[in-house]
Order: structure tokens, then C-alpha cells, then sequence
């Protein structure tokens, strides 16, 4: 039976992360109630044994790690990744436009977002600004307007009569977002941005998205199924977090990390992304000798946690007849013979096997032979530091849609397959 309680909390923190910028700002708050410290990448790190810290970076990336004994990176990292960012509609910097009376914002297209799905949504924004404060300071803040204040309206079937049939959508034409009927006194955006801000600041720049403010949900006669946003891919982000914490109760001794980076939607090249040094910085302060370090990524293994594409029953043709994994069947092992996925027979060996010792169901993914791929943060955090890398995650539909929808089941699965993965020795095959 699906684990009400852990469905409904991952519910919680997806309501609470329209952004990455809130979404780390969750996982700090979650994890440093678990016990873990805060770091700051600017400070010198003096670390305890059996001690659980976090350090993030642009507020948008997170690494949680816990040091356990004396020697335990030397024995190797049980080491989980996943990605904060979600495909959106991202607040252009001059966004302000006025039309028919019509008070508008101009966006951008973050990510491969499937797009028809944001028309006629309650739309709230929220994200990251940087201002001047009363004294003179540069500040950062994380705003959340929470209530619905935008709306990209279709257009009326009457007006186009093929709209069923074939209905392009033109980013800068069909996407700003209204706002509201203009008015001679109306608030600038900057203004409104301002009201959320301590008095007398000055906004200078901002990164604002848009999301849905429709709240997350069990929907199916038995709740079988988790309806939201961003599922891909802050089911993992809260699956690894959650997996962590409770193994850094109950197996101490163990050296385990949590990397959950930004920008992974539009190919991760930033300094908090996967293909940024960002883990790898954090590796060098955990392990400054460079040959005990390479020892121990050696020894390591890394779980690249992205959710997979759940066969769809009305469109089943499009995957290989063997490999459509199903909702609530388990963790998805991802594969692909171009190394789009990381997983290889090693890998893939070892995660069955905690599986199996677990009594959790696996299954395999590859894509149709005539189709293209995706690709995950596996095989470029594989290729940046070197360590064994399997792609998996739980099965979902809609994957970059504005509603998404996965399993309450399969939730359960990979957080207890996470939790032992962490808790047991990284082994390998000999």
C-alpha cells in the first residue's frame, strides 16, 4: 500500500519550492532540523566525525554529506544526485509590456517545457532578487507572491477552428502573461517586487518564474498516484533528502552525500551545475590529498536520481515493447548504449542487488531504437570526477508538463532503496 504520510510530505515540500531558490531553502531548513550543519563555501571547514553537514551555492544547488569515522571516505561515498530546476517560464529583465489595455509580462522558455498545458492556469511567480538595501548593501532575498496574479488565456476555438488539429504556439507572441487591465497609476513590476522587500530598497536585478498555484495532490480511487508540479525532479531531491536523514541516524559510521544541482533543464554548464565544480570542490575539501581522493572515488558509487517515462496507456506504442516500466512498479533502472544514461552491468549489479535485499521490484528502461534520448546529470558527473555512475528513477507521466504524475508507491520504493543504499558499505563487483 502506497505510504500516505510520505506522499502527502512530498506534497508539502513541492508546494513550498516553486523555485530552486525555495526548494534549497527547504531542503537547509528540513535537513539542519535532522542535525546537520551549515557551511559556508567561504569559510575554512573544520569537520567532526559522525556529523552531518550542508553547504549550498547560488542558492540554488545544495550538497549534504555525512563524515562518519575516521576513515570512512576512504572506504568510499554512498553518494545520491538529483536536480532542483523544472522547465518554466522564466520573467524576462525588461518585461513590461501594455496591449489592448492589457497590463502584460514577457518570459522566456526555461527548458524543454511542454507548453500547451500553461494556458488558462492560476499563475502566481516567485524567485530570487537582488537589491540595495537602506544601507547601501547588495542583499539577496527569495520572494513568493503565492496568490494567483497572472494568466496566459487560449485563444477561443471559434477563432481558430483547427486549434484541435494543429495549434503552434509562438513564444514571444502567445506566452506574456496577464497581469491585469492597465491603469494610468499602476505599479511597475519592480514596484511590486519592492513591496516584498524591506523598506527603502531598490530592486537592480531579479530571476522570477512562474508556476501554478494549483496545490499538489493524491488523486485515484486508492490514491494510487501523486499529482504535481516539478515532480520532475524534486521527487528525487526530497527522496535522496529524506534518505539521508534517516540514514545519518541510524548508520553514523557511514560516509554519505547528497548533490542536488541547478540548471540541469538547459545542460547543467554553470558554476552550480553538474557540469560545474561544484562537487568537486566539495570532494577536494573532504579528501585534500589528491591520490586518497581518487582512491576513494574509485571506491565509490553514485546514484543519478531522474525520473523516467512511465509507459503511457493511450500512446504505449511510443516505447520498446520490453522496457516500459509501469507507476508503482519500482525504481527504473535507465539505460542507454550511447551513454546517454551513465548505468552500465557493474553498476546496475549493485543496485539490484540492495534491491532485492529489500523486497523492492526493479525495472529497465530504454528508448524506442528509432527515437532519441535524454540525458540525465549521471553521465556528466561520471565524466567530470571519474566515479561509477547509475542513471534510475521512479516512473512518471507528463514529464516537463506543468501537472505531472507519478506514484505513491513508487515514492516509498526509492526512498527505502536510497535509505539502504546509504546504510550499507559501497561494494562493487570483484
Amino acid at each position: 500500500m502506497p505510504n500516505a504520510n510520505l506522499s502527502e510530505d512530498l506534497c508539502r515540500f513541492i508546494d513550498a519550492s516553486p523555485t530552486p531558490y525555495h526548494a534549497v531553502q527547504q531542503m537547509l531548513e528540513r535537513l539542519q532540523s535532522a542535525g546537520f550543519e551549515l557551511l559556508s563555501e567561504t569559510d575554512s571547514w573544520r569537520l567532526k566525525q559522525r556529523t552531518g553537514y550542508v553547504v549550498t551555492r547560488n542558492d540554488s544547488s545544495v550538497i549534504a554529506f555525512t563524515t562518519g569515522d575516521a576513515d570512512a571516505f576512504d572506504a568510499g561515498i554512498a553518494m545520491v544526485g538529483a536536480h532542483t530546476d523544472s522547465p518554466c517560464l522564466k520573467v524576462k529583465p525588461n518585461a513590461e509590456i501594455t496591449k489592448q489595455g492589457v497590463s502584460q509580462l514577457g518570459v522566456e522558455v526555461y527548458g524543454g517545457a511542454l507548453l500547451n498545458p500553461w494556458f488558462d492556469r492560476d499563475l502566481s511567480l516567485a524567485g530570487r532578487v537582488t537589491y540595495e538595501d537602506s544601507q547601501g548593501q547588495l542583499q539577496n532575498a527569495i520572494v513568493d507572491f503565492e496568490q494567483p496574479i497572472a494568466r496566459i488565456p487560449s485563444l477561443a476555438i471559434h477563432l481558430d477552428r483547427d486549434a484541435n488539429k494543429n495549434r503552434g504556439i509562438n513564444a514571444q507572441k502567445h506566452l506574456p502573461l496577464v497581469l491585469a487591465g492597465a491603469k494610468e497609476d499602476k505599479q511597475s513590476f519592480r514596484d511590486l517586487l519592492e513591496a516584498k522587500l524591506p523598506a527603502k530598497s531598490k530592486v537592480f536585478a531579479y530571476e522570477i518564474y512562474a508556476y501554478d498555484t494549483q496545490p499538489s495532490g493524491l488523486v485515484g480511487l486508492n490514491s494510487d498516484y501523486v499529482s504535481a508540479a516539478r515532480l520532475d525532479n524534486l521527487l528525487s531531491c526530497f527522496c535522496g533528502m529524506t534518505a539521508l536523514s534517516e540514514a545519518a541516524h541510524s548508520s553514523p559510521e557511514r560516509s554519505q552525500l547528497l548533490v542536488c544541482t541547478d540548471h540541469e533543464e538547459i545542460g547543467s554548464q554553470s558554476a552550480c551545475g553538474a557540469q560545474g565544480p561544484f562537487l568537486k570542490d566539495t570532494l577536494e575539501r573532504l579528501m585534500p590529498n589528491a591520490e586518497t581522493r581518487q582512491q576513494a572515488i574509485r571506491k565509490s558509487l553514485l546514484i543519478s536520481a531522474d525520473n523516467a517515462h512511465a509507459v503511457h496507456p493511450n500512446y504505449a506504442d511510443k516505447h520498446d515493447e520490453n522496457h516500459g516500466p509501469k507507476i508503482n512498479g519500482g525504481p527504473v533502472i535507465k539505460i542507454n548504449a550511447n551513454q546517454r544514461y551513465a548505468t552500465n552491468s557493474e553498476n546496475s549489479a549493485v543496485f539490484r542487488q540492495i534491491c532485492d535485499q529489500q523486497s523492492i521490484p526493479v525495472q529497465e528502461f530504454v528508448v524506442r531504437s528509432d527515437m532519441g534520448c535524454g540525458s540525465t546529470v549521471g553521465p556528466i558527473t561520471a565524466s567530470s570526477i571519474g566515479v561509477s555512475t547509475i542513471d534510475i528513477g521512479c516512473a512518471q507521466w507528463a514529464m516537463h508538463s506543468i501537472r505531472e504524475t507519478a506514484g505513491s508507491l513508487d515514492i516509498s520504493y526509492m526512498v527505502k532503496a536510497m535509505t539502504a543504499f546509504y546504510q550499507n558499505p559501497v561494494t562493487a563487483v570483484r
